[in-house]
């Protein structure tokens, strides 16, 4: 895909393919990771968040949930209780 450069200020920028942009749901912020290997730029899309089951971040407990002594008595501060 060939294409042209423009002045920004400074700077020299290109646009990022509509293409590219879909196939990795990017939007304004995304975050990307561009490395230079010489007259080579390879842009990677940073766009894999890990999710966490609670059955995996319990498994990795060393002794279950902490005890947290008075728990029971606290009162509720947000929408524990309806």
């Amino acid at each position: 895909m060939l294409q042209s450069l423009r002045r920004a200020g400074g700077s020299l920028v290109m646009t990022i393919p509509k293409a590219f942009i879909e196939q990795n749901k990017l939007h304004e912020g995304s975050k990307v990771n561009l490395m230079l290997e010489g007259d080579h730029i390879t842009i990677t899309a940073l766009t894999k968040k890990k999710h966490y089951s609670i059955e995996a971040l319990m498994a990795e407990m060393p002794d279950g949930l902490p005890k947290v002594d008075g728990w029971d008595e606290m009162q509720a501060t947000g929408l524990e209780v309806n």
